[in-house]
């Protein structure tokens, strides 16, 4: 056996890398299937879905041993012929159905046409991932009713998905069984069967059918935030992202943030479905919109992924969320979630499912888990550090041999809760600001308005937009340059005498306020303002640190910034603030909406869904509220950017003011000294 093995072709299959030696006639969709290398094939093989087109690679790869060539495929068939004149096949591409393996084969799995378009990518590095979706869509053409073979059409369906697909136990979705007579009659036979499997050690389930070849499936990823929802509308089979829609999640009016959500849920006896109705009306609208945009029938998504914070995961479920408003913040369910999507208010095709990715603990959600499958920390050598902010941030640390997970309770402050002029995100809002050292004047950027607040065609811009607050990204950049120009103390103590510079410098009282706008609407950034951003900005920090000391490390290889609002930090600010460790700010970078690419992946890939529900149950939770060391930490972290920690990566590119005593820093002592910056 060992000596025809040596003399079978050996096939490697690209990008995928994975390599097989096979006998001269095997078909490369047969091959490429025993591989486990994602091929979509729709019509079983009898060229004409068109959908498992490959190419090769011609030439001698010595890494590989492989000397590959056209040649070394079967002739043009007539199958393939007959595809080529009715549909046209691209030069230099295959059916892989009807081509039979010859000789050595570099095969490439095409990523770039239409038929096979764009996958999902993470667009930092565009890293591809394979296909494997859990619905599969299968051609079959049924034997036709005989008085010989009393046998029920669904049970000849049921013979002609095993004789062809090899689905040998079948389960049928009970609302195909009326359907099934009608349809293959209208398709003379010949029809579409939609399956699902989840799990490989799953029974493969019939949950759509439709008359003659289908050639289309889609699906819809969901990221439900607690602020916005973000949808994407997929083709299961090509992977392409036909559209994407948002909108603001209309739980807002229960509550800003989850605690007060959880809170009317205690308050109000039908809180809870309230807000369940609220969450599964906007996703109907999403889906409605997603699919207009896209141009496709409601009843053709066969699949859907959900992924959001514990809270907003329960509410959707229809779970109460009460416990979750406590210690030990008890989930319902933790595991990964499977359901009918019309059990679930969400009603698209018969057949349709939802899946839930896992969460990590009561207050770390099935988001974090989708963001943490997206960025790969536990896939990688390096230490990272991923952290989702929020009202409740999440914090995820860890690389190939480890990782680490906790929530903090940062508090709505970054979102302009608890800020005198703060605002949401919207035009309007300052969104980037800069303090000039010397004079200690502000100049600023609004949404909505393209020059800077010192630049021509600024002034008539924001007579129609209006200046109306300060907004999250905003609001660490304030901070972090008032103290980078001396206005604050390492301690968060707004400089009274700065007063003589600048009449920017206002009294309140026993305390001072820096004027950034005066206009009809009069923005300042007041002592109260420093000390909640101080106190928000410990909370994450001290998380952080707790994770760091579990894992035994004093820093961070590289840091991802999760979610809106991650989006729009400046890291450098982030880092002058204290709000994440320091390291090479070049490896501080934004993720995007991670949590959202995690839901696509497991959407396209069901081997995705192992590989997180396995993670996550890995995955080391830390309850920050049981750690001694935590208010240790968050003491130490209340100072600009920490009263202990170095930032040397930060000090070569920006220079930090000098250490100051508390006394010299009340505004009751002389005039402090300071440091300029680069």
């Amino acid at each position: 056996m060992a000596d025809i093995s040596k003399r079978d072709p050996l096939v490697l299959f690209m990008p995928s890398g994975k390599r097989g030696r096979f006998p001269v006639g095997t078909p490369v969709l047969d091959a490429a299937r025993q591989l486990g290398v994602y091929v979509e094939s729709v019509c079983g093989g009898r060229a004409t879905c068109g959908r498992c087109q490959v190419s090769v690679q011609e030439g001698h790869f010595a890494k590989h041993g492989i000397t590959s060539a056209n040649d070394h495929l079967s002739p043009l068939g007539p199958k393939e012929e007959r595809y080529d004149r009715v549909r046209g096949l691209p030069e230099g591409r295959r059916l892989s159905c009807s081509t039979q393996i010859l000789g050595d084969l570099v095969v490439d799995v095409p990523q770039d046409t239409v038929i096979n378009a764009q996958v999902v990518r993470k667009a930092a590095d565009e890293r591809v991932f394979d296909r494997n979706p859990a619905i599969r869509m299968c051609y079959v053409e049924v034997e036709e009713p005989d008085m010989e073979k009393p046998l029920g059409d669904l049970d000849r369906l049921k013979a002609a998905l095993a004789a062809e697909w090899h689905f040998d136990d079948l389960d049928v979705d009970f609302h195909l069984i009326p359907k099934v007579q009608q349809i293959l009659r209208k398709g003379e036979w010949k029809v579409t069967a939609a399956i699902h499997k989840d799990r490989d050690d799953d029974r493969a389930r019939l949950v759509a059918l439709y008359p003659g070849l289908k050639n289309e499936a889609y699906g819809i990823a969901c990221d439900i935030g607690s602020t916005t929802i973000a949808m994407h509308l997929s083709s299961l089979l090509s992977g392409r992202t036909v559209a994407s829609a948002g909108t603001s999640n209309p739980q807002i009016r229960f509550g800003e943030d989850l605690m007060s959500r959880v809170s009317y849920v205690m308050m109000n006896p039908d809180g809870r479905e309230a807000m369940t109705l609220a969450v599964r009306e906007a996703l109907n609208g999403l889906i409605g919109k997603v699919c207009a945009d896209g141009g496709v029938s409601r009843a053709d998504i066969l699949d859907s992924v959900f992924v959001g914070n514990p809270i907003m995961h329960h509410l959707f479920l229809g779970i109460d969320p009460t416990e979750l408003g406590g210690a030990p913040f008890a989930l319902a369910v933790s595991g990964a979630v499977k359901v009918r999507s019309s059990e679930i208010g969400l009603p698209m095709n018969d057949g349709t499912r939802t899946y839930l990715l896992p969460c990590i603990a009561g207050h770390v959600g099935a988001d974090a888990a989708a963001a943490t499958l997206s960025e790969g920390p536990h896939r990688q050598e390096e230490m990272m550090l991923l952290v989702d902010i929020g009202t409740n941030a999440e914090i995820v640390l860890g690389n190939s041999t480890r990782v680490v997970a906790a929530s903090s309770p940062t508090g709505p402050a970054f979102e302009g809760a608890e800020i005198s002029s703060g605002q949401r995100a919207a035009p309007g809002a300052i969104e980037r600001i800069r303090i000039d050292a010397e004079t200690l004047d502000p100049r600023f950027r609004v949404i909505g308005i393209e020059p800077w607040s010192d630049e021509p065609g600024f002034a008539d811009a924001a007579a129609a937009t209006g200046i109306t607050g300060i907004c999250g990204s905003a609001i660490i950049e304030v901070i972090a340059e008032m103290y980078l120009a001396g206005l604050i103390s390492e301690d968060g103590v707004v400089d009274g005498t700065m007063a003589e510079r600048s009449p920017r410098i206002l009294q309140n009282g026993r305390t001072f306020s820096y004027l950034v706008h005066d206009g009809e609407q009069r923005i300042t950034v007041t002592q109260n303002d420093v000390r909640a951003i101080q106190l928000a900005k410990a909370a994450l920090y001290a998380g952080v640190k707790l994770l760091m000391d579990k894992q035994g490390v004093d820093h961070v290889d590289r840091i991802g910034l999760a979610g809106a609002f991650g989006t729009f930090i400046d890291p450098k600010y982030a880092m002058v603030l204290g709000l994440i460790p320091d390291c090479d700010l070049g490896r501080v970078k934004s993720v995007g909406n991670a949590a959202g690419t995690g839901a696509r992946m497991c959407l396209l890939n069901r081997g995705y869904r192992r590989e997180i529900e396995e993670t996550v149950r890995r995955i080391e939770k830390i309850e920050t509220a049981l750690e001694p060391k935590f208010q240790e930490h968050f003491v130490y972290a209340m100072a600009l950017p920490n009263k202990v920690d170095a930032f040397p990566h930060l000090a070569a590119v920006i220079t930090l003011p000098e250490r100051k005593a508390p006394a010299e820093a009340s505004g009751e002592g002389g005039r402090r000294r300071r440091r300029g910056r680069e």
